[in-house]
């Protein structure tokens, strides 16, 4: 590789963002047969390739959207409710989350800071106030519209590789996006996508082994503000070794 080529691919790397508001205009399906082409060659463990993608557009694509929405307006609709409200979300389970994966969870206070910073940072440029539950559970629903993208694709992860498996399909997720940034195109991988499996499981025919772990809102982006946000990164962070123990020593 030439040093043109090197700048080039680091470029493309630091180019792609997470856009949420989509254009419209269909993908062409000769450049998404590209980007699935390119992503088919992403390394995996033992060339096993413990990943199956769903491919969905047109009406399909608007179906799976309504039925999400409706399942995340329900569950919105339950926890900003009372008692009540939750007890029949128990009852009736129809927006209760049914993922593979768990998609409501805390996360470890030490990687808190960089996702506070960064939803921080989202909201103040959509102007969205950090009271505001009403703009931010739009600005939330937005996820299960696909931002508006014509296609989506959900990623499934054999669960015979255990954690390998999910390790093969996040190489092959930054490799499908990296071909779509390439082809004139932007992605959002989107974990909350696996929040609800039920809609997708439907609407494809999925081997059993497979766990729906998360969705990419793919097309053109549009000109709104929301995709000028870029929240950039940490520096590079490498473990310092570990001192040297004196010889003859023996760990307790």
């Amino acid at each position: 590789m030439s040093a043109a080529d090197a700048a080039a691919l680091s470029a493309l790397i630091r180019s792609r963002r997470s856009v949420r508001d989509f254009l419209p205009r269909p993908i062409d399906k000769h450049v998404l047969d590209a980007v699935l082409e390119d992503a088919n060659w992403a390394p995996s463990w033992s060339n096993t390739q413990p990943y199956r993608v769903a491919v969905a557009s047109g009406a399909l694509r608007d179906q799976l959207a309504a039925e999400l929405c409706e399942l995340f307006d329900r569950g919105m609709s339950a926890q900003r409710g009372g008692a009540l409200a939750k007890l029949k979300l128990l009852l009736t389970r129809r927006g209760l989350p049914d993922g593979d994966f768990d998609t409501q969870f805390t996360y470890p206070n030490d990687l808190q800071p960089r996702r506070r910073e960064t939803g921080r940072g989202l909201y103040d440029l959509l102007g969205i106030g950090h009271h505001d539950r009403a703009a931010r559970d739009s600005q939330m629903r937005r996820n299960f519209e696909f931002f508006g993208a014509p296609t989506v694709l959900f990623l499934f992860a054999h669960r015979g590789l255990r954690e390998f498996s999910v390790l093969d399909t996040g190489v092959y997720l930054q490799t499908l996006m990296l071909s779509a940034q390439a082809h004139g195109l932007a992605t959002c991988a989107q974990g909350a996508l696996a929040t609800w499996a039920g809609p997708v499981r439907q609407a494809f025919e999925i081997p059993a082994p497979y766990r729906l772990i998360c969705g990419v809102s793919i097309g053109y982006a549009s000109a709104h503000v929301v995709n000028d946000f870029n929240p950039g990164r940490a520096p590079p962070t490498t473990l310092r070794a570990a001192p040297a123990q004196r010889i003859g020593s023996v760990p307790k």
